[in-house]
């Protein structure tokens, strides 16, 4: 009995130490076939001055459960979960996300994100320009038209105290967008076109090389633009684009027509300058070039357009594409 017990209580600690082996195997070779998730993130929409929206979708969870997941957001190009995120649910599957307490007129980094046990996956990083925050809105009246405009262009800090005033030229809008930070004028450019009426992002879209209607938007739309309910209208409510035969009204009442004229009106029109197609920069501080919501009988829309010596009015022939960026200046509807 004695050597029986002896023997027993011998092997029992060796026992344990066996099974403990066993579990830690078996636990080192369920984590070594763990890897972090593999996921994808979703455009940004819904860009205003201090918000976002946009989410991501999981195609892998990476061999374990996914625990938290959301997008991550920063100023710096590669934005982490020690930075802003959103938390946004477990699981593999697609997830939206509301990007919250961002600042006007910046450039921000945005990527999904989604951890298990053997770590935290990662989307590809994208970026997204917030809104600035809305134009002053001070009425100015054209008496000889009669018709009452914004004093200054969308994006001016102020109404022009010159024809060159730098203050006073404000944003570029390519023909039909609406305000998501690509009129910006230092906006980045990028060479996909949009399918939608609302692209996603803040980027100026190169046009030119669309050869066939060099417009930021394939297939084209000709209605953003219409009225107080245009689609993407970027005027405060009450405003909207003016039509080409409004434009064409206020450089009929202009003292001479050229940019003198245009300065001297009481819209104190500026030498804008306009962004080319392929995003790059022209006339600024010589040329003037304004929108108006009309369409041309080709592919472009109709713009006024001013120099030092002569100007041209919105015509429906001879318009420029929509992957320009023009200079917006908004009327107030009238019942």
């Amino acid at each position: 009995m004695v050597t029986t017990k002896k023997f027993f209580f011998n092997a029992f600690p060796l026992f344990w130490a066996g099974v403990l082996l066993f579990c830690s195997c078996n636990l080192n070779s369920n984590f070594e076939n763990q890897n972090g998730p593999v996921l994808s993130s979703a455009e940004v929409t819904e860009i205003t001055q201090i918000t976002a929206m946009t989410g991501g979708f999981i195609t892998d969870d990476g061999g374990s459960n996914v625990i938290a997941r959301g997008v991550c957001w920063s100023t710096d190009q590669n934005p982490t979960i020690d930075d802003n995120k959103t938390e946004d649910g477990i699981g593999v599957g697609s997830f939206t996300s509301q990007i919250s307490g961002l600042e006007p007129n910046t450039k921000y980094y945005v990527r999904a994100y989604a951890i298990n046990n053997a770590g935290t996956g990662y989307s590809s990083v994208m970026s997204f320009t917030t809104s600035s925050f809305g134009t002053l809105i001070v009425d100015v009246t054209n008496p000889i038209t009669g018709r009452t405009w914004m004093d200054r262009n969308l994006g001016a800090s102020r109404a022009a105290n010159s024809s060159t005033d730098t203050e006073a030229y404000g944003d570029l809008y390519q023909w039909g967008r609406g305000s998501d930070g690509h009129e910006k004028r230092d906006s980045p450019t990028i060479s996909a076109f949009s399918s939608g009426d609302s692209p996603g992002h803040g980027n100026f879209i190169e046009a030119h090389t669309n050869e066939d209607i060099y417009d930021w938007r394939s297939p084209q739309n000709s209605n953003l633009w219409q009225g107080l309910n245009g689609i993407n209208n970027p005027c405060p409510q009450g405003y909207r684009l003016p039509t080409a035969a409004e434009l064409n009204a206020e450089l009929a009442s202009w003292s001479s027509k050229d940019a003198n004229g245009a300065f001297a009106s009481p819209l104190k029109l500026t030498k804008t300058g306009v962004r080319n197609p392929d995003g790059s920069h022209a006339g600024v501080g010589r040329d003037g070039g304004y929108w108006s919501s009309s369409v041309s009988y080709w592919i472009g829309s109709q713009s006024l357009s001013f120099n030092n010596n002569m100007a041209f009015e919105a015509h429906p022939q001879g318009s420029p594409v929509r992957g320009f960026g023009r200079a917006v200046r908004c009327i107030k509807d009238q019942p």
